[in-house]
Formats: C-alpha cells, sequence, structure tokens
C-alpha cells in the first residue's frame, strides 16, 4: 500500500460510518450477576446453569458494549488497558517478545497463563504455546459487554482460570446493516485506522445470522520519536573496535569516521520499534437456527489475519561481530587501510591477525516479521427435554499458524572474506553481501473442544420449600496440539541462534466430568428473601506427550444471601488447578548470549549487574561463590556466557485456593445508584515460572547470602575469572503466590431536571485495592512483599512488570437526546522499586480521557470523538527501569491521542 493509497483510506474513514450501534448510553460497569439470567442462551458468567432468575455467587464486572463504542476501541488492547483488574500484559508496545503484536489479558499481574478468554462462555483458541490468547482477534466493534470474573472458575471452565476469566460475550442478534470507520491520530507514528461492515438477518423468525468484516492498520512508532526512549544500551560501534591479536594494540574509529585509540560505541536504540505496526483483517459469521421446534442449532466462525513487524528474540540491534569480535586476516595490501592503523599491525606473510567488534549499522536494525492466521469453527445444538430442563452440545476447532521471517540480519561467515574487499574502517563500508532475510520458522497451534451438558432447574417436578434446585451435570474433552517449525539457517546470521523444535510434536489431551448445583435453603423470611447454597465439582484426566498421566479434582462451594431487593451478600470458596502447558513442559531449551540482558531494551530488567562487583554483595558470600576480584559487570564484553531458557518435562500442576466475599446494594431510596464491593484471595502453590538472574543473584549475594541457598546456582561465575558466566531460567515449580484485595464498582445515575441542560447524569468509579502480594520464589527462602511494586523481582512472568496495589477507572457521564460527553479519570497507584536495597519510586500516575457521542438528525448516524491521554502526560523514568527507560506495559508511551469513530446503521 502507498502512501497516498494509505491516507486516502484514512480520509475515506472519516466518511464512512464505523462502531456498533453507538446510542450512547449511561450504564457503565455494571454487575453482570444482577441481570435476569432467561432460560435459552443467555450467558451468565461463573455457572453453565440456565435458570430464570439466576446470578451468579461470584464476583463479575461488567463492561458494556456502548462504553466500548464510546471509546471509540478498535482493538480489545484500546479499552482494556483501562479496566482496572487488568494489568498491562503483552501489548503493541512488547516489541521482541515471542508474541508478535498480540494483546494477552493479564488479570491482577497473576499472568496471562492464569487468565482463562471465553467467547459466549467457551474457550478462545490459544495462539501461542503458553496457553495466551490474542484478544485483538475478537471483534470490539461486535461486543455486547465484556465481563471479568475474580477469583477462579476451574470448577465450572476447567484449567487456567485461575486468577480469573473474561468473557467476551458477541452480539449475535443483530439486525440490520451497519458500516463503520475509526481514526486514532497520534504524534510521529503508532495512528491507526480501521473500517468494518456488520449485517444480520432474520432467518424466517427461526433464527438469524450475522456477519461481520473488518480491516485496520497501524503505523509504527519508533524509540526516537519519543524523548524517553531515545537513549538505550551502546554495543559494538559502527565505526569499529580492532586489536592486533600478536601485539594486542587496539585502535577505533567514531560514528563520523576518524581515528582513535579510544574504545567506541554505539547506541541504536533511536532507531528501534517502540510501537509494532500492524495489519489486521479478521472475519466472523455467528449464526443460531431452529433446526426443529425444540431444537436450535448455533456456532460461530471467526477467523484473523495480523501481520506484524517487531523486534526478534535477541533484539533490535543491527548485525554485530558480537562482543568477543571475529578474528579475519587483514592483507598489508588492503587500500581501505588507514596509514595510523596500518603502524599499529602485525604482518607476518602479507597478512594481520585482526579481532574486529564491529556493529554492521549500515543494513539497519534486524526485525522479525510476523504472520499470523487464527480461525476457530464451532457447532452447536441445545434444546429443551422440559420447560424447565435443557441441553447444550457443541464441537469447536481453532486453529493458529505463525511464519515469521527476520529481516536485516547477515552472513556471519562470509564477513572474513569481505575484509579486504570493502571498507570495514569506519562507517559506510558496503555490506549488502552480507544482508539475508532468514526464515526464523513457522509454529502451529491446534485446539479442539467438545462439550454436552444438561442445565436448569426441578421446577417441572419439583419446585421445593423455597424454590426449585438448579443443576448442570456434563463432559468436556479437549486437545491441544502444537507443532514448531525452525529455520536451518539460523547459526549463520549473525545475531541469531540456531533453535530446534521439541523431539516429540507437544500435546495435551484432557477428558472431564463436570457438575453444578444451586440448592434454595431459605426464602420469603424477614432478612431473607431468598437465601441459596452453590455448588460444583470437575474431575480431570490429563495424558501429555511427556510425564505421566494425571487425574485432578476442582470444587466450589458459594452462598447467595438475597437480604431485600436492596441487599445481596455473596461468597464462595473454590480449589483451582493448571497444569503445564505446552510451552512450559515442551519448549526446547534456548540460549541467547548473557550480554544481551545489557543490550536489549526488553531484557534490562532481568539483570541489574553483579553485586560483589558493586559492592552490594555479602563478601564472604561473594568469595564463597567463586568471585575474584572488581570488574564492569554491566559491560557486554565481560558477560561471556550464556542465558540459557526452556521448558521442563518435570513440572508439577500449580494448585491454588481462592475466596470471595462481597455484596451488591441497589437501595430502592435512591433509585439509579449502584455499589458492589467483593473481597478476594487468591493462593497458589507450586506456581510455574522462571527464576530470573536478578532474582537469583539478589537471593544468593544479598538478601540470603547462606552457603546453601538453591538459587546461587542459578547463575554460575567464570572459574577463572571470577565473573559472571551462565544463567539458567527453564520453567521450574516456584514456591507459592498469594494475593489479597478488594474490588469496587460503583455507579449513580440521576435524572436531570427540566431547567437544567440534558436528561441524566450518571457518575462510574470502577477500582481494584491490593491488600497482600507475596512470591516466593523458593521455599528454602522467605516471600517476597510485592504489594505496591515494580520490577522483574516482583513479576509471575516477565511480561507485567508493575503491580500496583490501586487502580481506578472513574467517568461523568453527561447524556441528552443528540449528545453523550463523558469525562474519565485512570489512576495508577505509587509503586516502589522491588529491588532489594532500592529506595525507587514511581509516584501515582493520573490519565484522563474524553469522548464524546453525537447523533444528528440523519437516522442510524453516529459521531464519536475523543482525546485520551487528556493532558499529555509523559510515562516515567524510574530508577531500574525495564524497556525503553519506563514501563511501556503500564504507562502510556504514545501521548495525546486523537480520535474519531462514525458509524451509519440501517
Amino acid at each position: 500500500m502507498t502512501l497516498g493509497q494509505s491516507k486516502w483510506l484514512g480520509s475515506a474513514a472519516s466518511m464512512v460510518a464505523l462502531m456498533v450501534g453507538l446510542s450512547a448510553t449511561s450504564a457503565i460497569a455494571q454487575d453482570a450477576q444482577d441481570a435476569p439470567a432467561e432460560v435459552g442462551d443467555i450467558v451468565v458468567t461463573g455457572t453453565r446453569i440456565k435458570s430464570a432468575g439466576l446470578s451468579s455467587t461470584s464476583p463479575v464486572s461488567e463492561l458494556s458494549g456502548e462504553q466500548i463504542q464510546l471509546q471509540r476501541a478498535v482493538t480489545v488492547e484500546d479499552f482494556s488497558v483501562k479496566i482496572p483488574q487488568l494489568a498491562g500484559g503483552v501489548n503493541s508496545t512488547s516489541v521482541g517478545s515471542d508474541a508478535f503484536g498480540a494483546q494477552t489479558l493479564d488479570l491482577r499481574s497473576l499472568g496471562q497463563n492464569r487468565t482463562l478468554v471465553l467467547i459466549n462462555g467457551t474457550r478462545a483458541v490459544p495462539f501461542s504455546f503458553r496457553n495466551a490468547v490474542d484478544v485483538n482477534a475478537i471483534p470490539a466493534p461486535l461486543l455486547k459487554r465484556v465481563d471479568v470474573l475474580t477469583g477462579g472458575a476451574a470448577a465450572v471452565y476447567g484449567a487456567d482460570a485461575v486468577a480469573g476469566v473474561v468473557n467476551f460475550i458477541i452480539n449475535d442478534e443483530f439486525k440490520g446493516i451497519q458500516g463503520g470507520a475509526n481514526y486514532r491520530a497520534v504524534a510521529d507514528g503508532a495512528s491507526q485506522y480501521s473500517v468494518n461492515l456488520l449485517g444480520g438477518v432474520d432467518l424466517g423468525g427461526r433464527g438469524n445470522i450475522v456477519g461481520y468484516v473488518e480491516y485496520t492498520d497501524r503505523n509504527a512508532l519508533l524509540a526516537g520519536d519519543r524523548s524517553i526512549s531515545r537513549r538505550g544500551a551502546a554495543i559494538e560501534p559502527i565505526g569499529g573496535n580492532f586489536t592486533d591479536v600478536a601485539s594486542g594494540r587496539t585502535f577505533s574509529f567514531d560514528a563520523n569516521g576518524a581515528f582513535t585509540r579510544t574504545p567506541q560505541s554505539t547506541d541504536y536504540t533511536s532507531q528501534f520499534l517502540l510501537v509494532q505496526p500492524l495489519k489486521r483483517f479478521n472475519a466472523d459469521v455467528f449464526f443460531k437456527y431452529d433446526v426443529l421446534d425444540s431444537v436450535e442449532a448455533y456456532g460461530r466462525v471467526m477467523y484473523s489475519q495480523v501481520k506484524t513487524r517487531g523486534g526478534t528474540r535477541t533484539g533490535q540491534n543491527p548485525p554485530t561481530t558480537g562482543a568477543a569480535g571475529i578474528n579475519v586476516q587483514i592483507a598489508e595490501s588492503n587500500t581501505f587501510l588507514p596509514p595510523e592503523a596500518r603502524q599499529l599491525l602485525t604482518f607476518v606473510n602479507g597478512f594481520a591477525n585482526v579481532n574486529v567488534r564491529r556493529s554492521l549499522g549500515e543494513l539497519g536494525t534486524t526485525s522479525a516479521e510476523n504472520d499470523r492466521e487464527t480461525y476457530q469453527a464451532q457447532i452447536g445444538l441445545r434444546g429443551q427435554i422440559t420447560p424447565a430442563i435443557g441441553w447444550d452440545a457443541y464441537y469447536q476447532y481453532g486453529q493458529t499458524t505463525e511464519d515469521i521471517t527476520v529481516r536485516g540480519d547477515g552472513i556471519r561467515a562470509n564477513f572474513a572474506g569481505l575484509v579486504n574487499q570493502t571498507d570495514i574502517f569506519g562507517p559506510g563500508g558496503n555490506f549488502t553481501s552480507l544482508l539475508q532475510d532468514f526464515d526464523y520458522g513457522s509454529r502451529k497451534r491446534k485446539q479442539q473442544v467438545a462439550s454436552a451438558y444438561v442445565s436448569g432447574d426441578t421446577s417441572d417436578f419439583f419446585a421445593g420449600w423455597a424454590g426449585p434446585v438448579g443443576f448442570t451435570l456434563g463432559y468436556e474433552y479437549r486437545k491441544e496440539n502444537g507443532r514448531y517449525s525452525y529455520g536451518t539457517d539460523l547459526s549463520r546470521s549473525f545475531n541469531q541462534g540456531a533453535e530446534s523444535a521439541p523431539p516429540i510434536p507437544p500435546f495435551i489431551q484432557v477428558n472431564e466430568l463436570f457438575g453444578e448445583l444451586v440448592v434454595p435453603v431459605l426464602a420469603d423470611l424477614p432478612l431473607v428473601q431468598k437465601l441459596t447454597l452453590e455448588g460444583a465439582y470437575r474431575r480431570s484426566w490429563y495424558e501429555k506427550s511427556v510425564g505421566v498421566d494425571r487425574r485432578y479434582d476442582t470444587d466450589k462451594i458459594g452462598i447467595n444471601w438475597i437480604v431485600s431487593d436492596d441487599l445481596r451478600l455473596r461468597a464462595t470458596r473454590q480449589t483451582v488447578i493448571r497444569d503445564a502447558n505446552m510451552g512450559e513442559f515442551a519448549n526446547p531449551v534456548f540460549s541467547i548470549p548473557f550480554a544481551n540482558l545489557v543490550t536489549v531494551a526488553r531484557l534490562f530488567p532481568r539483570y541489574a549487574g553483579d553485586p560483589c562487583a558493586l559492592g552490594t554483595g555479602n563478601a564472604e558470600q561473594c568469595a564463597r561463590q567463586g568471585y575474584k576480584g572488581s570488574y564492569n559487570s554491566r559491560d557486554p564484553l565481560n558477560l561471556q556466557g550464556g542465558y540459557f531458557f526452556g521448558g521442563n518435562a518435570n513440572i508439577r500442576a500449580e494448585r491454588g485456593k481462592t475466596f470471595t466475599v462481597g455484596g451488591v446494594l441497589t437501595p430502592r431510596f435512591l433509585p439509579g445508584f449502584s455499589l458492589s464491593v467483593d473481597y478476594y484471595d487468591i493462593k497458589i502453590r507450586d506456581a510455574v515460572g522462571q527464576i530470573q538472574p536478578v532474582d537469583a543473584i539478589t537471593s544468593c549475594y544479598i538478601t540470603d547470602p547462606s552457603a546453601n541457598n538453591p538459587l546461587c546456582q542459578a547463575v554460575t561465575r567464570n572459574a577463572t575469572t571470577g565473573y559472571l558466566q551462565d544463567a539458567f531460567v527453564d520453567d521450574r515449580n516456584l514456591a507459592s503466590i498469594n494475593q489479597a484485595g478488594v474490588d469496587v464498582d460503583m455507579t449513580y445515575g440521576i435524572a436531570l431536571p427540566d431547567n437544567l441542560p440534558g436528561k441524566r447524569l450518571t457518575v462510574g468509579y470502577q477500582a481494584s485495592f491490593v491488600t497482600e502480594y507475596t512470591i516466593q520464589r523458593n521455599a528454602a527462602l522467605a516471600p517476597i512483599n510485592c504489594k505496591g511494586t515494580y520490577g522483574a523481582r516482583c513479576s509471575s512472568d516477565l511480561v507485567t512488570l508493575v503491580t500496583p496495589d490501586y487502580r481506578h477507572r472513574a467517568t461523568l457521564t453527561w447524556d441528552s437526546d443528540p449528545l453523550t460527553v463523558q469525562f474519565g479519570w485512570k489512576r495508577i497507584g505509587k509503586v516502589r522499586d522491588s529491588a532489594a536495597g532500592s529506595t525507587g519510586v514511581i509516584p501515582a500516575y493520573n490519565y484522563y480521557d474524553l469522548n464524546i457521542a453525537i447523533r444528528p438528525p440523519i437516522e442510524g448516524l453516529t459521531i464519536a470523538v475523543g482525546i485520551d491521554n487528556l493532558f499529555d502526560k509523559k510515562p516515567p523514568r524510574p530508577v531500574n527501569f525495564g524497556a525503553f527507560n519506563t514501563y511501556p506495559d503500564t504507562y502510556d508511551v504514545l501521548g495525546q491521542t486523537f480520535g474519531l469513530s462514525l458509524t451509519l446503521r440501517r
């Protein structure tokens, strides 16, 4: 696509219509469980029981489709960053991660692998081998609502629902035709536009079918276009550092080509991608049809193609000869050799043996282009056995395929032959013959799910003393398959390393029996309008490609106490299970140079230097572990070992218990007011994770400098120099993760009197308070207090690196017939540096947004405009920062952005 075409499409986007039915309302952040449920295909997140008037005992917060549309969301990422319970996760700024442009969800900073993503109550297909779902494949304009369930739901939904569930409810009953366009303007890059078309038809009164197509395009944003991100770690210089091997004499060339005896380096950070460019095409079909009077067929077909360009696993730096350099034979007749350099070389038989440490910045930075295709097809039948008892059976198949190409790297073996044919002394050499695109490889991920269950209540034949008993009884089968294929030429490149697939393609096969029971105990008594007990149980049989077969049991006990129409109280206690996913038990062990931890921006939080060399380590422990004397432990030249990471076939399943208690207040004396408050407590033991060098070194030398500290073995030393050598961070069972907190969800809407403009004013407030958060990396060590912290030491998966103890989003919405105006306030609480001994702090951050929906006197037309980060708040640059000198997983690096969307419905 040419620049002119892109501008034309961007202009056309402002002339066409977008977004699903933006008749913006003031109803936001309602509790999903308070909406009346109907027998049929209504989705009540937290239970499979379909019974009139049933509400879930688990706390569920809802974000309505109207709010999503008012925020002009093109992708799920656009609005999910504003939900307090969701941490950063992988997003568009996660350049260099193996997610390659995906957006994943992370509930409560407990890890994307512990957050189950559902579509209409059934599993979404993951793209990664660690079970993460790219939620940007879910059509934001077609969402009816998004439910966020806290506290685990393994007994109801199965594995992975440890931290909770995010359920995307699709508007599959749309009728008519709607077109739309959306444009977001960002200074210097990361602007995006989207166009879509949505249509739905009634099938003769027996059902309906909804179709949706969308194209989205996002531009790249370079680090050099944001002042905070321009500078990073320097690597081998573009001019080159040279050492005569025979004599040890050295010389260099600076970035202007001037000869110098001072070693040089070059920082390429300004040329790195801060936000990945993206092109995405989504096409979806949802249908349901009464094949018989009492039997309905339903299903969906979802397809998404995403093309992105990001960093490689080893970063975005251009090809380099490496920290150790390459020894080459420079001819005495080399016409490019400056006289000042010639006299420093030792020529034998017309050649000098020279060590060259140089980056080939002339070739540009390296990148990884990823083409990901995801589709999922579901077909199901459901019907009624009696008016109050129904059945449901479905089968779904999903697949994600990724093809990854590395661009901008070169062929290492050819460099030696070029040294006397091109000018390697100073910048500007012609290295184009080295340049080659490498097939990094491909990954394929398959998922099959089949389920059948009976659900309803006993009202047809047994009313009970307090009401009918609700129940579900069913069976579920799930199989996950993975296949890795890596390019054979990677070992020839400068920056990439050879990788190999597991000897046996991994798979997981699960058979499960599950049931739920809701038993009314009391009704129509003083202070007890209704009291019900709820139970759920699931037995799971796991078979994997490695290890032994396992059987697991999970259960749930809940109570739902409706005191009156004004007050409802609820509580749950659940056990949860998460067996290792394919990435954790089957990934082969890879390695990258240890030096990358100080030269690749996204890896900076994993290593903070050698405490022994920095003077912060225990002297006796340093001597005991082989430290021999001072050195610069942040210089890549001194980090000559490897950083080894991968799966572990011996991982055990992690288990946990969750507890929630809370209530919903909807006082009749205060119409339009709703308040829910819920306390949660999540305890996970044998938690699967990695022990990063920063953790292992801190524990070994600072916080627990004992001779038998097991974490000392995670980072070794060179026996000769005493420098840090190799790091081993393969997946393993840690000790425990505990988190507790309180969620608050409030809305209050009032009708405005006739003497004031407008019709309704609504205040909304959603907040997440964390009261306890500890991580214990090893049973032999004390837990770390991670409440209100930032940094790798308190990250459960090295994706989300900021874990504040308070977040909120508050909104003030004014409604009139033709106009809706909403002012939003997002707050991220103060956090302290989790690194041992650090006093670093990031103060509380406030972001504001303004959204306006206009409904002109043209039937079906809605215009929405808005500004995010209204006051252009700059991200922090704290002590021990993460990627790009800040933490882009949490803090906004785009700055003030302007958005426009239009919707036309007929």
